[in-house]
C-alpha cells in the first residue's frame, strides 16, 4: 500500500495563529516557552525557522506523529473546527488515524463569539462521546447542567399553563444512556481541543477548496497553503466551502423565523422541578432553558422576511413589545436580560442530500445537514455522524489488514453516508414540524382570524389545540425514545449502563401526572404585587408559608386577629376585608363578607367573584382585585430573590394610598 504523507507548500511558513495557543489558556501556557529569547524569538508575523522545520517535519512524518504512539497509516483531513469536526477529529484521533483540522478561527464558534449560549448536549450525543472518549465524556458532563431529570414540556406562552410534558429521563435510564446536559459551546470547544491536541488543530487556516486525486485529495488554504491526505472531511457548517466545492452554490433554506437569544442572570421559582419549556404562539414561540450557574438561557422566534434589523439598543424594546403580553415566565426573563447579552439572527437549514460525498470527500454535521434548533439535536447529530465515520474507517483498515489488500477508503465513506442518512433525514425532518407546530399553535377559536378575533373572548378552546395534544400525547413518547435512544445498543466501546449522578426526584413521576404538585413543590416566597390605579407606588405584600399567621386585609389594622395586618386605605375596601392563608403549601383568599367583593382573574384572564366565608385557591400569575373597580388589584407572584421591601416592613406591610 503507498505511504500516507500530509505536505505543506514549501514556499509558505505556519504562522502562530494556526494553533490555538492564543485560545486557550491551558494550551498556551504549555508553549509559553515559545515565546522565552532562550527558545528564539518570536516574530510578528510568524514563528521561528526552527519551529516551523519542526512543524514541517511533524506533518510529513508517517508514522511516529500525534503524541508518539503508532498509527495508522492513514491521514484524515478535517474542514472545520466546530463541535463536529473536533468530535471527528477526536474519534479519528482514538482509532488511531493521522488527523488534522483547520479551523480558520478557534475563538468566534461561528461567527458569533463566546456570547453564543450554550448547548444541549441530549443523550444519544452523550452515549456516543462516551463510546468515543469515556474520559472526555466524562468533562463534558461533569461541566454541563442536567436537565433530563426535570419536567419539560410544551406551554401555551399567554397563560403559562401546560400543554405537554416531556420524560426525557425514561429513555435514558431505561436503555442505559447518560441524561441530557446543557453546557457552554466555550467550555464544550475548549475540553474538546485539548483532548484533540495543539499539534493536530492549525488554527487561522480556512478551508477554500480542495482537489481529489483518486490516490489523495488536497485542501488549499485561503491564504494559498497547500496539505495533502488520504481523505477530507468536510465540517465547516452551514456555509460550507467543501459541500459547495462538491456540489456547486446551493441556497440555504431560510425558516420564516428570526430568532433572539440571550442569557440572563436569573433563578426561577421551578428551577428544582422545570428544565426547559417551549411557550407556544401564533407566529411566534419562546424557548428558555436552565443553564447552571444560576444562568438562564432563552430563545424568541418571530415570523417574519430575513434580513431585518433593530435599531442600537432596541432588541430588548422589540421583544417586550411582541411578547409583553406573555407570561410571567416569558416576560421575567426578558426583562432579566441585559440589552448586550441579546443576539439576533436569522434561521436557515439546509434539505439533507442524498449524497453526501464523492470520492475521497464526505460531510459531516451542519455542512450537509444542518437543521432547525427546536430539538436540539443539530450539534447531537453531528456527534453521531463522528462515531459513525471514525467506526467505517476504522472497519476498513481492519478488513484491509485482514486481507492484505489496499484500504477501501472510498467504500467507507460510502458506508458512513448510508448509515447517517435515514435517521438524520427524519430529525431534521421532526425538527422542521416542530417550528410548524409551535408557531401555529392556537389556544382558542379566533386567534389569527382578523375580523373574527373577538372570539377569542369567548375562550373556545382551538380544535387543533384539542387534536394536537391527542396525536402528540401518544407520538412523543415514541419519538423521544426513538431520537433520544438513538444507536445507544450498537455503539461499541461504552458501558451499558447509566451514571448515577443521574438521578430524579422521587416525585418527578408525580409532577408529571399532577400540575398541583408541580405548583406545591416551588422554591421561593409569594408576594402580592401592585398593579392597580390605586395603589400602584404601593409596597410588595409578602404572604406568609405558615398556617398559623394568615394575612388580615382591611382598611383598619386588625392587631387582636392572629396574623399578619394588610391595610389598605380604599373605599373599595372593607374594615374586615379578606383573609390570605396557606395550607399544605398552596394558598386560599377568603371573602369575610366584604361590601364590593374580592375578585380573582386567572391566567387565561377568567375573572369570578369569591364566594364569601369559602376558601378560594389562586395561583401564581393571578390578580386578585380587593373591590369590584379593579383599582385595588395585586399580581401573584413567586420569587427566589424577594423585591425590596421597607425596612421594618416585615411581614406586616402598610398599603397607602
Amino acid at each position: 500500500m503507498a505511504s500516507s504523507n500530509l505536505f505543506c507548500s514549501p514556499t509558505t511558513t505556519l504562522t502562530k495563529s494556526q494553533f490555538p495557543i492564543e485560545f486557550f489558556n491551558s494550551i498556551y501556557h504549555k508553549h509559553n516557552h515559545l515565546k522565552s529569547k532562550e527558545h528564539g524569538c518570536v516574530k510578528k508575523h510568524g514563528v521561528t525557522s526552527t519551529y516551523s522545520s519542526k512543524i514541517k517535519a511533524l506533518l510529513t512524518e508517517p508514522n511516529m506523529v500525534q503524541g508518539g504512539e503508532n498509527k495508522k497509516n492513514i491521514r484524515v483531513l478535517v474542514a472545520g473546527g466546530g463541535i463536529g469536526g473536533l468530535v471527528f477529529a477526536l474519534a479519528a484521533k482514538r482509532r488511531g488515524f493521522e488527523v488534522v483540522v483547520f479551523e480558520r478561527d478557534l475563538s468566534a464558534i461561528r461567527g458569533e463569539g463566546q456570547y453564543r449560549g450554550p448547548i444541549q448536549i441530549q443523550s444519544n450525543a452523550l452515549a456516543a462521546l462516551e463510546a468515543i472518549d469515556l474520559d472526555v465524556a466524562d468533562q463534558v458532563m461533569q461541566a454541563g447542567c442536567i436537565t433530563g431529570q426535570r419536567i419539560n414540556g410544551l406551554v401555551d406562552g399567554v397563560s403559562g399553563n401546560w400543554y405537554i410534558k416531556f420524560d426525557t429521563f425514561t429513555p435514558a435510564v431505561s436503555r442505559g444512556l447518560p441524561v441530557t446536559r446543557v453546557i457552554s459551546r466555550m467550555t464544550l470547544q475548549r475540553i474538546l481541543a485539548e483532548a484533540v491536541g495543539e499539534d493536530i488543530i492549525l488554527n487561522g487556516s480556512n478551508v477554500v477548496s480542495f482537489e481529489d486525486h483518486g490516490e489523495k485529495v488536497s485542501v488549499t488554504l485561503e491564504d494559498g497553503q497547500q496539505f495533502e491526505g488520504d481523505l477530507l472531511v468536510g465540517a465547516d457548517g452551514i456555509w460550507s466551502k467543501v459541500r459547495k466545492n462538491l456540489f456547486g452554490p446551493k441556497d440555504v433554506t431560510y425558516s420564516g423565523y428570526t430568532c433572539y437569544t440571550g442569557i440572563a442572570d436569573f433563578i426561577p421559582p421551578d428551577i428544582d422541578t422545570v428544565g426547559y419549556r417551549v411557550f407556544l404562539g401564533h407566529k411566534q414561540y419562546f424557548v428558555s432553558s436552565d443553564v447552571g450557574g444560576g444562568k438562564m438561557q432563552w430563545y424568541a422566534f418571530h415570523k417574519e422576511p430575513a434580513g431585518g434589523t433593530d435599531k442600537p439598543n432596541g432588541k430588548k424594546e422589540r421583544l417586550l413589545q411582541i411578547f409583553g403580553g406573555w407570561c410571567d415566565n416569558v416576560v421575567d426573563l426578558l426583562l432579566a436580560t441585559d440589552e448586550e447579552a441579546i443576539l439576533r439572527r436569522d434561521i436557515f437549514d439546509r434539505i439533507p442530500k442524498f449524497t453526501w460525498g464523492k470520492g475521497r470527500v464526505t460531510l459531516l454535521g451542519d455542512s450537509v445537514h444542518a437543521m432547525q434548533p427546536n430539538l436540539g439535536q443539530g450539534g447531537c447529530m453531528a456527534i453521531e455522524d463522528s462515531y459513525q465515520l471514525a467506526l467505517e474507517l476504522d472497519k476498513a483498515w481492519k478488513k484491509s489488514t485482514e486481507s492484505g489488500a489496499p484500504i477501501d477508503i472510498i467504500s467507507s465513506l460510502r458506508r458512513y453516508e448510508d448509515a447517517r442518512r435515514l435517521r438524520v433525514a427524519v430529525i431534521h425532518g421532526l425538527a422542521r414540524m416542530a417550528a410548524i407546530m409551535a408557531s401555529t399553535y392556537k389556544a382558542y377559536l379566533g386567534v389569527g382570524l382578523g375580523p373574527l378575533s373577538f372570539l377569542t373572548n369567548f375562550r373556545i378552546p382551538h380544535p387543533g389545540r384539542v387534536g394536537g395534544r391527542f396525536f402528540i400525547d401518544i407520538g412523543m413518547p415514541l419519538m423521544l425514545s426513538w431520537v433520544l435512544g438513538g444507536n445507544g445498543s450498537k455503539l461499541e466501546g461504552r458501558p451499558q449502563s447509566c451514571r448515577l449522578t443521574d438521578k430524579a426526584s422521587d416525585e418527578l413521576q408525580k409532577w408529571f401526572n399532577d400540575d398541583d404538585a408541580l405548583e406545591r413543590a416551588l422554591s421561593g416566597e409569594w408576594f402580592l404585587l401592585p398593579v392597580g390605579s390605586s395603589n400602584a407606588d404601593s409596597e410588595p405584600v409578602r404572604l406568609s408559608r405558615d398556617e398559623k399567621q394568615p394575612c388580615i386585609v382591611g382598611s383598619v389594622p386588625h392587631t387582636s386577629i392572629p396574623g399578619n395586618s394588610i391595610v389598605i386605605s380604599s373605599p373599595e375596601v372593607s374594615k374586615l376585608h379578606a383573609r390570605i392563608s396557606c395550607k399544605d403549601g398552596a394558598f386560599f383568599v377568603t371573602d369575610l363578607r366584604s361590601e364590593h367583593g374580592t375578585w380573582i382573574t386567572d391566567n387565561e384572564d377568567r375573572r369570578y367573584r369569591v364566594p364569601p366565608n369559602f376558601p378560594a385557591r389562586f395561583h401564581p400569575s393571578d390578580v386578585i382585585d380587593f373591590g369590584a373597580n379593579k383599582k385595588v388589584a395585586f399580581r401573584v407572584k413567586v420569587m427566589r430573590y424577594p423585591p425590596k421591601i421597607s425596612e421594618g416592613a416585615g411581614d406586616r406591610v402598610l398599603q397607602a394610598v
